[in-house]
C-alpha cells in the first residue's frame, strides 16, 4: 500500500525537481566557502540551475512553464540555501523578478519576459531605496514624464546579482502611485560597489544608480487586479531554513566527532548540549512545518498567504540565528576559525532578519493583528 502523501509535501509529479536540485547542491556546497571568500557571483551555479529547465518550470503554463508549486519551490530554496545561501538568495530574487514581470506586465510584454527567462537571461529586483527602510513596495523616488515614458534619477540598493542582470524589476512613483516597470540596463545605470559584507557575500547585492534612466511606457506594468502569491515573499523563510539546516548538520558533526579528553566521551553525550540541541531542533521543525503551510496557502492563492509569510519569516530568521549560535558555541575555538563552515553559516544566518520585511517589521504587524481591533 502506498503511504499517504502529506498535504504540505511537493506534488509527486514534481519530485524529480527536488532530486535534480539535491544533486546539484552537492557541487554548490563544495564551492560555497570559496565564493564566500572571494565574494564573486556564483554564476556557474545559476547557469547549472537554468540548464536543468528549473527556471522555465516556475513560469505559468500559459507562458510556457510548468506552474511549479510553491511547495516544491520552497523545498528547492531550502536545499539550495543549505548548500550555498548566496546562490539561493540570487535565485530567489531572479525568479521573483522574472515571474513577477511575466505575470504583472501587459500580455505581449509578459510573453517577452517569459521567453527571456526561458532563453537564459538574468533578472534582478531593484526595489529598495537607501532612505525607504523596509518599505520597498512604497517607493519615494518620483519618475518624471518624458518622451516614451518616464525618467528616473535615484538609487536602489541590495540588488542581488545586479551585475549579471539583463532585466530589472524597478518601482517608482508615477503621479503619486507606486508603479512597476521592466528595465534593461544601459549607460544611465551604474553599479556602486558597496557590497563588502559580513554574510551572503557572493550575492553581490550592490547599489544601482539611475541617472535619468528611461522607464519605458510599453514596459510599465498595469495595476494588479488582485493580490497574488509571489516568489520573493514565499522564498525568504526557506532561505533562512536552509542555513539553519546546514548549521544543525555542522553542529551534529562536530559534537559527534569531538572527544572530551577528560572523559573520553564525544561532546554529543554532554547533557547540556543535548538539552540545547533538543530546543533548537524542535523549533526548527516547527518553523519548517509553518513555512510549508505558508507554501500550501500560496498554492491555493489564499488571502492568508501574505500574513503567513510574516510569521514564517520571523520563525525561520530567529531559528537560523539560534542554531548557528549553538553550532558556534559547540564548535568553540575550532568553529571560530575561518576554515570552519560554522563561522560562515553564523555570518549568513544574520542576514535573514535584516531582509525586508525585517524581523522587527514583521513582528510589529503580527503584534498589531493580535492586539488591536481589526476592520
Amino acid at each position: 500500500m502506498t503511504e499517504p502523501v502529506h498535504p504540505f509535501d511537493p506534488p509527486a509529479h514534481e519530485r524529480h525537481w527536488i532530486e535534480t536540485v539535491t544533486e546539484l547542491a552537492r557541487d554548490f556546497a563544495a564551492s560555497a566557502a570559496e565564493f564566500d571568500d572571494t565574494a564573486e557571483l556564483p554564476i556557474a551555479n545559476l547557469r547549472a540551475l537554468h540548464a536543468t529547465g528549473l527556471d522555465r518550470a516556475t513560469l505559468p503554463a500559459e507562458l510556457g512553464g510548468e506552474d511549479l508549486s510553491y511547495r516544491s519551490y520552497g523545498e528547492i530554496v531550502r536545499i539550495l540555501s543549505a548548500a550555498c545561501s548566496s546562490t539561493a538568495c540570487i535565485w530567489v530574487m531572479h525568479i521573483g523578478a522574472a515571474v513577477g514581470l511575466a505575470q504583472l506586465s501587459a500580455p505581449d510584454m509578459g510573453r517577452f519576459y517569459a521567453e527571456e527567462l526561458i532563453d537564459g537571461k538574468r533578472f534582478a529586483n531593484a526595489l529598495s531605496e537607501p532612505s525607504s527602510g523596509n518599505m520597498f513596495l512604497m517607493p519615494q523616488q518620483i519618475a518624471e514624464p518624458a518622451d516614451g515614458g518616464y525618467r528616473l534619477t535615484g538609487a536602489k540598493r541590495f540588488v542581488s546579482g545586479c551585475e549579471a542582470a539583463d532585466h530589472f524589476l524597478v518601482n517608482a512613483l508615477v503621479d503619486g502611485v507606486p508603479t512597476f516597470f521592466g528595465v534593461s540596463p544601459d549607460d544611465t545605470m551604474t553599479f556602486v560597489p558597496i557590497w563588502d559584507t559580513m554574510g551572503l557575500r557572493a550575492s553581490r547585492s550592490q547599489l544601482v544608480s539611475f541617472e535619468g534612466t528611461l522607464l519605458r511606457e510599453d514596459r510599465r506594468c498595469p495595476p494588479s487586479a488582485e493580490p497574488r502569491p509571489n516568489h520573493i515573499a514565499a522564498g525568504l523563510a526557506f532561505l533562512s531554513l536552509g542555513i539553519a539546516d546546514a548549521a544543525e548538520e555542522a553542529l551534529v558533526s562536530h559534537a559527534r566527532g569531538r572527544v572530551i579528553p577528560a572523559t573520553g566521551q564525544p561532546l554529543a553525550e554532554m547533557q547540556w548540549l543535548q538539552f540545547e540541541a533538543a530546543d533548537v531542533h524542535a523549533r526548527l521543525e516547527a518553523a519548517r512545518v509553518y513555512s510549508r503551510n505558508m507554501a500550501w496557502l500560496a498554492d491555493r492563492n489564499s488571502p492568508e498567504f501574505m500574513p503567513a509569510t510574516m510569521t514564517a519569516k520571523v520563525l525561520a530568521n530567529d531559528i537560523a540565528r539560534d542554531v548557528a549560535q549553538l553550532a558556534l558555541k559547540t564548535g568553540g575555538g575550532s568553529g571560530f576559525l575561518r576554515t570552519s563552515p560554522i563561522q560562515r553559516l553564523f555570518r549568513d544566518a544574520q542576514a535573514g532578519g535584516l531582509m525586508a520585511y525585517s524581523a522587527e517589521v514583521c513582528k510589529d504587524r503580527i503584534g498589531k493583528t493580535v492586539l488591536l481591533p481589526q476592520d
